[in-house]
């Protein structure tokens, strides 16, 4: 063990270290840089191996922070930040948390997708672990490094689906990497209790297997039985290794990513964050949205553009609040229109997946529609037929949320909800400003990328990113806090509910209908709170205690922070 942490006769935490000089400063949770103390740098061999200067973590930090604004481009930008994570991981998390806002959308959307695709070109050092189909039997004895033995959250990632940029291969770690960074900047995991994971499966993406600089298995991905071994001797291989462990699934294909949900989310604790994590920010946005309308959840009439795993898990999200109001299941499914390729889901359709099924409308409702008897109507068709309250953009299409569909909604609806949330910002189905203007400043938006300022009823406004990092680090803060041996729908209800219920816009219908990310960690916190409530009441959870349940999570946030080290 490098390290352990104790407590001096004061009661004051601190490390007993085993490392010394270039290895200790190797170790990017041990790394203090020119921090490190006269004494410390006596002890663990540093003298001459740094600076002379002492500094501390703030003056770390805006170093730090004018290096990286230095930075011409993003792409810089975020090979500079991973650089510094690998380095130093406490300045990185502080510098962090006290810049969330702008550094947000570098380490992960929408920058993270240019890292993703440039992620072997930038290369450093290793992060993480890559479980290459050819190491099929070798997984036990790489989860056994003494290095994981903290490891309480795992995010995994194929690569055949990052984002809306496609198959990136190995270039895939660049999501587990970004999303288990924003676990530890929004809740407060220690980044020791954080493992990410790229499932290296092959690739199908040309430019990469004739790129000479590629870093990931040269091969077609693996399909069928071999890709299934190689998933289920994962997740055995996790079970045994970390019998507590949050496992959280990312950026998977649509053929892959229900189906793999379905098979292991009773078996552990587990999620997919592009299914449940969107669904649940999606509809904790949603329901502070139509507090400022003033309508009700059950009168709400959707239109989703995309009907892949995103899309239908937002639709089976919100009809389960919509039943909640008060609607049957039957009803509640109407009010959903969701378009794919072919056009909206209809039963007649071929090759329709086990989850499209239950929003697929008969040819009788719609046969009134002009053409609603012959070609499946298209998005222009169904939101001329529908009149939406809501329409919402998964697809990955840029653009197609055009002028005429968007005045078209907006003739009908006095304030008309409209979320496209495509990421990166290059694939969303419209811009912000555009839909202001083609809706004289009425509609209520919420973006998947950051959209920035803009000019609405004459002033300036930010615009709500719809991102999964209002959601998914508190869920998992409560998860692993209260050591659930599962994950359910009823979580993310609880943690949509939480969302809306900490809206600005519940106090001030002109306000916005997230919190700014600077409110971040106390939005997790208030997350973790409702999901570990919702854990013990459905008697999945090892800590049972309500009445210390608030401070028991508090206590598993960590706030970046350099501790003395002393000498083993």
């Amino acid at each position: 063990m490098d390290y352990e942490l104790d407590l001096d006769d004061e009661g004051k935490p601190y490390l007993k270290v085993a490392l010394t000089d270039y290895a200790l400063m190797a170790n990017s949770l041990l790394n203090k840089g020119m921090s490190f103390t006269r004494n410390e740098r006596e002890q663990f061999g540093l003298i001459g191996l740094l600076p002379p200067h002492i500094s501390n973590l703030e003056t770390q930090r805006e170093r730090s922070y004018l290096a990286v604004t230095g930075k011409p481009t993003d792409l810089e930008k975020y090979v500079y930040l991973r650089d510094l994570q690998d380095s130093n991981e406490t300045l990185f998390y502080d510098l962090l948390c006290h810049h969330i806002e702008e550094l947000l959308p570098i380490i992960y959307t929408p920058t993270v997708g240019l890292g993703c695709q440039r992620f072997s070109h930038v290369y450093r050092r290793p992060r993480g672990v890559f479980i290459a189909y050819p190491y099929l039997n070798e997984i036990d004895r790489i989860l056994a490094n003494p290095r994981f033995d903290h490891v309480r959250t795992i995010v995994v990632s194929d690569g055949e689906r990052i984002l809306g940029l496609g198959d990136q291969g190995a270039g895939g770690m660049g999501i587990p990497i970004g999303k288990l960074a924003l676990y530890t900047t929004c809740a407060g995991l220690h980044p020791s209790t954080t493992l990410p994971v790229l499932l290296d499966t092959g690739t199908n993406n040309p430019d990469l297997l004739k790129d000479p600089l590629y870093i990931g298995w040269k091969h077609e991905r693996v399909r069928g039985d071999d890709y299934a071994r190689l998933i289920d001797a994962f997740v055995t291989a996790v079970k045994k290794r970390f019998p507590h462990v949050l496992l959280q699934w990312e950026d998977f294909a649509q053929l892959n990513a229900n189906p793999l949900l379905e098979r292991y989310r009773g078996q552990l604790c587990t999620f997919n964050d592009d299914i449940q994590g969107t669904a649940a920010v999606t509809a904790g946005t949603l329901f502070a949205a139509i507090h400022v309308t003033g309508t009700r959840l059950r009168d709400q009439r959707i239109v989703i553009a995309g009907a892949g795993s995103a899309g239908c898990g937002i639709s089976s999200l919100i009809m389960r609040a919509m039943i909640k109001d008060g609607l049957t299941e039957s009803e509640a499914r109407k009010r959903f229109f969701l378009i794919d390729r072919q056009g909206l889901l209809t039963d007649d359709m071929t090759g329709l997946l086990p989850f499209q099924k239950p929003f697929a409308h008969s040819r009788s409702e719609i046969a009134h529609w002009p053409g609603g008897h012959n070609q499946p109507p298209g998005l222009k068709e169904t939101v001329q037929n529908v009149h939406p309250t809501v329409l919402i953009g998964v697809s990955g299409q840029p653009r197609i949320f055009t002028e005429e569909i968007i005045r078209d909604m907006a003739a009908h609806v006095e304030r008309p909800v409209i979320f496209p949330l495509s990421n990166p910002i290059s694939m969303s189905e419209a811009s912000s400003a555009d839909i202001l203007r083609w809706t004289h400043d009425k509609a209520i938006i919420g973006t998947g990328s950051p959209a920035g300022a803009v000019t609405r009823f004459g002033k300036s406004f930010r615009i709500d990113q719809t991102n999964n990092c209002y959601i998914f680090p508190g869920v998992g803060l409560g998860l692993i806090a209260v050591k659930s041996r599962l994950v359910t729908d009823e979580m993310f209800m609880a943690a949509a509910s939480a969302l809306a219920d900490a809206s600005p816009s519940k106090r001030d219908p002109d306000a916005n209908l997230l919190a700014p990310l600077s409110e971040i960690r106390k939005i997790s916190l208030h997350i973790a709170i409702a999901v570990a409530k919702e854990a013990i009441a459905a008697g999945l959870a090892e800590f049972n205690d309500i009445g210390n349940l608030e401070e028991h999570i508090r206590r598993h946030m960590w706030t970046p922070a350099y501790l003395p080290y002393r000498k083993i």
